[in-house]
Protein backbone atom coordinates (compact mmCIF):
# COMPACT_ATOMS: atom_id res chain seq x y z
CA UNK A 1 0.00 0.00 0.00
CA UNK A 2 1.36 3.45 -0.84
CA UNK A 3 2.35 5.29 2.34
CA UNK A 4 3.28 8.84 3.31
CA UNK A 5 6.48 9.22 1.23
CA UNK A 6 5.00 7.84 -2.00
CA UNK A 7 1.79 9.83 -1.67
CA UNK A 8 3.47 13.07 -0.61
CA UNK A 9 5.75 13.02 -3.65
CA UNK A 10 2.87 11.95 -5.92
CA UNK A 11 0.68 14.83 -4.73
CA UNK A 12 3.50 17.23 -5.60
CA UNK A 13 3.91 15.79 -9.09
CA UNK A 14 0.18 15.90 -9.74
CA UNK A 15 -0.13 19.48 -8.50
CA UNK A 16 2.76 20.56 -10.71
CA UNK A 17 1.02 19.47 -13.91
CA UNK A 18 -2.64 20.04 -12.98
CA UNK A 19 -2.91 23.10 -10.74
CA UNK A 20 -4.82 25.91 -12.44
CA UNK A 21 -6.47 23.62 -15.00
CA UNK A 22 -10.23 23.10 -15.09
CA UNK A 23 -11.69 19.66 -14.50
CA UNK A 24 -13.04 18.68 -17.89
CA UNK A 25 -14.84 15.50 -16.88
CA UNK A 26 -14.98 12.48 -14.60
CA UNK A 27 -15.32 9.02 -16.12
CA UNK A 28 -16.54 6.59 -13.45
CA UNK A 29 -15.49 3.03 -14.30
CA UNK A 30 -15.96 1.29 -10.94
CA UNK A 31 -19.12 2.59 -9.28
CA UNK A 32 -18.65 0.62 -6.05
CA UNK A 33 -15.52 2.65 -5.25
CA UNK A 34 -17.50 5.91 -5.01
CA UNK A 35 -18.54 6.25 -1.36
CA UNK A 36 -20.68 9.41 -1.55
CA UNK A 37 -23.93 10.05 -3.39
CA UNK A 38 -25.14 13.47 -2.20
CA UNK A 39 -23.08 15.36 -4.81
CA UNK A 40 -23.11 14.45 -8.49
CA UNK A 41 -19.48 14.24 -9.67
CA UNK A 42 -20.53 16.05 -12.86
CA UNK A 43 -21.25 19.15 -10.74
CA UNK A 44 -17.48 19.56 -10.39
CA UNK A 45 -16.82 19.79 -14.12
CA UNK A 46 -15.46 23.17 -15.13
CA UNK A 47 -13.99 23.97 -11.69
CA UNK A 48 -10.31 24.94 -11.64
CA UNK A 49 -8.08 22.69 -9.56
CA UNK A 50 -6.51 24.49 -6.62
CA UNK A 51 -4.00 21.75 -5.90
CA UNK A 52 -3.60 18.22 -4.59
CA UNK A 53 -2.42 17.50 -1.06
CA UNK A 54 -1.98 14.48 1.18
CA UNK A 55 -3.49 13.65 4.57
CA UNK A 56 -2.46 10.31 5.99
CA UNK A 57 -2.82 7.82 3.14
CA UNK A 58 -5.46 9.93 1.38
CA UNK A 59 -5.00 12.30 -1.55
CA UNK A 60 -7.10 15.47 -1.44
CA UNK A 61 -8.04 17.22 -4.68
CA UNK A 62 -9.14 20.83 -4.07
CA UNK A 63 -11.97 21.94 -6.38
CA UNK A 64 -13.58 24.76 -4.39
CA UNK A 65 -16.29 24.68 -3.14
CA UNK A 66 -15.78 20.92 -3.34
CA UNK A 67 -13.02 18.42 -2.72
CA UNK A 68 -12.34 14.89 -3.92
CA UNK A 69 -10.61 12.44 -1.58
CA UNK A 70 -9.25 9.13 -2.71
CA UNK A 71 -7.64 6.23 -0.89
CA UNK A 72 -5.68 3.71 -2.94
CA UNK A 73 -5.70 0.91 -0.35
CA UNK A 74 -3.45 -2.08 -1.05
CA UNK A 75 -3.76 -2.43 -4.81
CA UNK A 76 -4.61 1.06 -5.99
CA UNK A 77 -2.28 2.90 -8.34
CA UNK A 78 -2.26 6.20 -10.23
CA UNK A 79 -1.37 6.95 -13.84
CA UNK A 80 -0.64 10.50 -14.97
CA UNK A 81 -1.69 10.13 -18.59
CA UNK A 82 0.32 12.25 -21.01
CA UNK A 83 -1.24 12.60 -23.51
CA UNK A 84 -4.73 12.06 -22.02
CA UNK A 85 -6.38 8.73 -22.87
CA UNK A 86 -9.98 7.65 -23.35
CA UNK A 87 -9.67 3.87 -23.08
CA UNK A 88 -10.86 1.89 -20.07
CA UNK A 89 -7.94 -0.31 -19.01
CA UNK A 90 -8.32 -3.36 -16.82
CA UNK A 91 -8.81 -2.47 -13.17
CA UNK A 92 -9.77 1.12 -13.94
CA UNK A 93 -11.71 2.84 -11.14
CA UNK A 94 -12.09 6.45 -12.29
CA UNK A 95 -10.45 8.91 -14.68
CA UNK A 96 -10.24 12.65 -14.05
CA UNK A 97 -9.88 14.64 -17.28
CA UNK A 98 -8.45 18.17 -17.18
CA UNK A 99 -8.60 20.84 -19.87
CA UNK A 100 -5.19 21.30 -21.48
CA UNK A 101 -3.44 18.96 -19.03
CA UNK A 102 -2.83 15.24 -18.41
CA UNK A 103 -5.59 12.96 -17.17
CA UNK A 104 -5.42 11.14 -13.85
CA UNK A 105 -6.39 7.46 -13.92
CA UNK A 106 -7.05 5.63 -10.67
CA UNK A 107 -6.83 1.87 -11.10
CA UNK A 108 -6.65 -1.13 -8.82
CA UNK A 109 -4.79 -4.42 -9.10
CA UNK A 110 -5.79 -7.65 -7.37
CA UNK A 111 -9.18 -8.93 -6.26
CA UNK A 112 -9.86 -7.07 -3.00
CA UNK A 113 -11.32 -3.92 -4.61
CA UNK A 114 -10.85 -1.61 -1.62
CA UNK A 115 -9.76 1.56 -3.40
CA UNK A 116 -12.28 4.32 -2.69
CA UNK A 117 -13.07 7.96 -3.43
CA UNK A 118 -15.36 10.61 -2.01
CA UNK A 119 -16.91 13.78 -3.47
CA UNK A 120 -17.40 16.23 -0.59
CA UNK A 121 -17.99 19.88 0.14
CA UNK A 122 -14.79 21.72 1.00
CA UNK A 123 -15.54 21.86 4.74
CA UNK A 124 -16.46 18.18 5.03
CA UNK A 125 -13.55 15.99 6.15
CA UNK A 126 -15.39 12.70 5.61
CA UNK A 127 -13.03 9.79 6.38
CA UNK A 128 -10.25 12.19 7.42
CA UNK A 129 -12.08 12.87 10.69
CA UNK A 130 -10.91 9.53 12.10
CA UNK A 131 -7.21 10.11 11.40
CA UNK A 132 -4.62 10.73 14.08
CA UNK A 133 -1.87 13.36 13.81
CA UNK A 134 0.75 13.36 11.08
CA UNK A 135 4.19 11.97 12.04
CA UNK A 136 5.67 15.48 11.90
CA UNK A 137 3.00 17.01 14.16
CA UNK A 138 3.86 17.87 17.75
CA UNK A 139 0.93 15.70 18.82
CA UNK A 140 2.73 12.59 17.55
CA UNK A 141 5.90 13.45 19.47
CA UNK A 142 3.88 14.11 22.61
CA UNK A 143 2.07 10.79 22.24
CA UNK A 144 5.33 8.87 21.94
CA UNK A 145 7.14 10.74 24.69
CA UNK A 146 4.37 10.21 27.25
CA UNK A 147 4.83 6.45 26.76
CA UNK A 148 1.26 5.78 27.85
CA UNK A 149 0.25 3.56 24.90
CA UNK A 150 0.66 -0.11 25.82
CA UNK A 151 0.47 -1.58 22.33
CA UNK A 152 3.34 -3.15 20.41
CA UNK A 153 5.37 -0.64 18.44
CA UNK A 154 4.54 -2.06 15.02
CA UNK A 155 0.82 -1.96 15.81
CA UNK A 156 1.11 1.54 17.28
CA UNK A 157 2.79 2.95 14.17
CA UNK A 158 0.34 1.36 11.73
CA UNK A 159 -2.86 2.51 13.44
CA UNK A 160 -4.12 5.43 11.36
CA UNK A 161 -6.16 6.69 14.31
CA UNK A 162 -2.90 7.03 16.25
CA UNK A 163 -0.58 8.42 13.59
CA UNK A 164 -1.60 8.91 9.96
CA UNK A 165 0.45 7.88 6.95
CA UNK A 166 2.62 4.98 8.14
CA UNK A 167 1.91 1.41 7.04
CA UNK A 168 3.62 -1.96 7.21
CA UNK A 169 6.59 -0.99 5.10
CA UNK A 170 7.74 2.12 6.87
CA UNK A 171 6.86 0.69 10.29
CA UNK A 172 9.48 -1.99 9.54
CA UNK A 173 12.04 0.54 8.34
CA UNK A 174 11.46 3.02 11.18
CA UNK A 175 11.84 0.39 13.89
CA UNK A 176 14.96 -0.99 12.21
CA UNK A 177 16.47 2.50 12.09
CA UNK A 178 15.56 3.03 15.77
CA UNK A 179 16.97 -0.43 16.68
CA UNK A 180 13.75 -1.36 18.47
CA UNK A 181 11.88 -4.66 18.48
CA UNK A 182 8.61 -4.49 16.53
CA UNK A 183 6.92 -6.40 19.35
CA UNK A 184 8.19 -4.18 22.18
CA UNK A 185 5.49 -2.11 23.84
CA UNK A 186 5.72 1.66 23.75
CA UNK A 187 5.02 1.82 27.49
CA UNK A 188 8.09 -0.35 28.16
CA UNK A 189 10.56 2.05 26.49
CA UNK A 190 12.70 4.45 28.46
CA UNK A 191 12.81 8.12 27.56
CA UNK A 192 15.92 7.78 25.38
CA UNK A 193 14.34 5.00 23.32
CA UNK A 194 11.14 6.99 22.89
CA UNK A 195 13.15 9.99 21.73
CA UNK A 196 15.01 7.79 19.26
CA UNK A 197 11.70 6.51 17.89
CA UNK A 198 10.50 10.06 17.21
CA UNK A 199 13.80 11.07 15.61
CA UNK A 200 14.01 7.99 13.39
CA UNK A 201 10.37 8.31 12.36
CA UNK A 202 11.19 11.76 11.02
CA UNK A 203 14.52 10.76 9.48
CA UNK A 204 13.23 7.67 7.68
CA UNK A 205 10.16 9.42 6.27
CA UNK A 206 12.09 12.51 5.15
CA UNK A 207 14.74 10.44 3.37
CA UNK A 208 12.12 8.18 1.78
CA UNK A 209 10.15 11.18 0.53
CA UNK A 210 13.29 12.59 -1.06
CA UNK A 211 13.85 9.27 -2.84
CA UNK A 212 10.25 9.24 -4.04
CA UNK A 213 10.69 12.72 -5.50
CA UNK A 214 13.10 11.15 -7.99
CA UNK A 215 10.21 9.29 -9.62
CA UNK A 216 8.32 10.66 -12.59
CA UNK A 217 4.70 10.06 -13.55
CA UNK A 218 2.23 8.28 -11.29
CA UNK A 219 2.65 5.27 -9.03
CA UNK A 220 4.10 2.15 -10.68
CA UNK A 221 2.33 -1.20 -10.54
CA UNK A 222 5.04 -2.67 -8.32
CA UNK A 223 5.85 -0.62 -5.24
CA UNK A 224 8.22 -1.26 -2.36
CA UNK A 225 11.48 -1.21 -4.32
CA UNK A 226 13.00 1.44 -2.03
CA UNK A 227 12.50 0.03 1.45
CA UNK A 228 15.49 -0.61 3.70
CA UNK A 229 14.33 -3.92 5.22
CA UNK A 230 10.63 -4.30 4.39
CA UNK A 231 10.22 -6.96 1.68
CA UNK A 232 13.83 -8.03 2.31
CA UNK A 233 13.24 -11.12 4.48
CA UNK A 234 16.36 -13.37 4.50
CA UNK A 235 18.53 -10.65 2.93
CA UNK A 236 21.51 -9.42 4.97
CA UNK A 237 20.81 -6.52 7.31
CA UNK A 238 22.18 -3.35 5.68
CA UNK A 239 23.60 -2.28 9.05
CA UNK A 240 25.25 -5.44 10.44
CA UNK A 241 24.92 -8.16 7.78
CA UNK A 242 22.79 -10.52 9.90
CA UNK A 243 20.07 -12.39 7.99
CA UNK A 244 16.78 -10.53 8.31
CA UNK A 245 13.97 -12.51 9.94
CA UNK A 246 10.21 -12.05 9.92
CA UNK A 247 7.09 -12.64 11.96
CA UNK A 248 4.33 -14.02 9.73
CA UNK A 249 0.67 -13.26 10.21
CA UNK A 250 -2.24 -14.41 8.04
CA UNK A 251 -2.12 -11.46 5.65
CA UNK A 252 1.15 -9.68 6.41
CA UNK A 253 4.66 -10.02 7.76
CA UNK A 254 6.91 -7.96 10.01
CA UNK A 255 10.58 -7.90 8.98
CA UNK A 256 13.32 -7.21 11.52
CA UNK A 257 17.00 -7.78 12.28
CA UNK A 258 17.60 -10.04 15.30
CA UNK A 259 21.04 -8.58 15.98
CA UNK A 260 20.01 -4.93 15.74
CA UNK A 261 16.51 -5.06 17.18
CA UNK A 262 15.85 -8.03 19.47
CA UNK A 263 19.19 -8.82 21.11
CA UNK A 264 19.63 -11.89 18.91
CA UNK A 265 16.22 -13.36 19.73
CA UNK A 266 14.17 -14.90 16.90
CA UNK A 267 10.57 -13.85 17.38
CA UNK A 268 7.86 -16.51 17.21
CA UNK A 269 5.93 -17.01 13.97
CA UNK A 270 2.36 -15.97 14.77
CA UNK A 271 0.77 -18.34 12.26
CA UNK A 272 2.58 -21.36 13.70
CA UNK A 273 1.77 -20.26 17.26
CA UNK A 274 -1.95 -20.40 16.45
CA UNK A 275 -1.65 -23.90 15.02
CA UNK A 276 0.09 -25.19 18.13
CA UNK A 277 -2.58 -23.92 20.55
Amino acid sequence: MPELPELEALSERMTEVLEGHALGGIDVHGFSALKTFEINPKDLEGIVLGGISRRGKYLDMSLSPYRILFHLSQGGRVDIETPPKSTKPRGSVVRFRFDGAPSILIKEFGTERKAAWWVLRAGDDGPLEKLGPEPFDEAYEELVMTGADRRQLHTFLRDQRTVAGIGRGFADDILHAAMLSPLAKLASLDEAARRTLVEQTHKVLIEATERERERTGGLPAKMGDRFTIHNHYEDPCPRCGTKLEHVSYESREVVYCPACQTGGKILADRRMSRLLK
